[in-house]
């Protein structure tokens, strides 16, 4: 029978260090959230290693160590907006109280405060996405995934949206990894990684 098997990444090697500031580029297909996935530890390479010396073991990693915020929709339909907010802080341990008062303070950083209340289903598609986004920050991850955080999103919001992303990431010495194909965005960040044929690369930035 012959193997069916598609090689999704076959040349990677790069570090990741506290503080960074990293945008994945390429284009669609290459494998970018195939490998937003395996840094989150969501998936496992069928070879080569991955490891996070020092964030523990991978059944550590989520959601106070590393969090994500997948590109399509993620929020939980039964649970308002701060609920589903308050949940991975929940999840780190934090009580009730504690955990509500983290998300709110979130939804305002992302000006999302009066959408506290609301159903996932009464957001649009770029409300969701903002949502997730400070939801993958409530619970203080050292590690900040975002996948297409401005694909939904129009100029304006989208520039506001990467702006306190960045905020926050640099405020708290989190690293953050953005999968993006805008290269306004890809321009905001320190380090630009292009993920190309199953090979990354990183690209020098030019001095501004």
């Amino acid at each position: 029978m012959a193997d069916s098997r598609v090689t999704v990444l076959s040349d990677v090697n790069f570090e990741i260090r506290a503080g960074d500031l990293a945008a994945l580029s390429g284009p669609s297909g290459s494998g970018k959230t195939t490998l937003l996935h395996l840094i989150a530890g969501l998936e496992r390479p069928t070879s080569g290693w991955i490891e996070w010396p020092a964030l523990g073991d991978r059944r550590d990693l989520m959601p106070s160590n590393v969090a994500i915020a997948f590109q399509g929709p993620s929020l939980l339909p039964p649970l308002d907006v701060i609920e589903n907010v308050s949940l991975p802080v929940l999840l780190s341990g934090a009580g009730q109280s504690q955990a509500r008062a983290r998300a709110a303070e979130m939804l305002d950083i992302f000006e999302l405060g009066d959408l506290a209340g609301k159903l996932p289903e009464e957001l649009s598609g770029g409300q969701m996405q903002r949502v997730a986004i400070a939801r993958a920050l409530a619970p203080a991850p050292r590690v900040i995934i975002a996948d297409e955080p401005t694909g939904q999103q129009d100029h304006g919001t989208g520039a506001r949206l990467m702006t306190t992303l960045l905020e926050v990431a640099r405020a708290s010495g989190a690293a953050l990894i953005v999968a993006t194909h805008d290269p306004s965005v890809a321009n905001l960040l320190e380090r630009r990684l292009v993920l190309a044929d199953g090979a990354l690369r990183e690209e020098v930035k030019s001095p501004c």
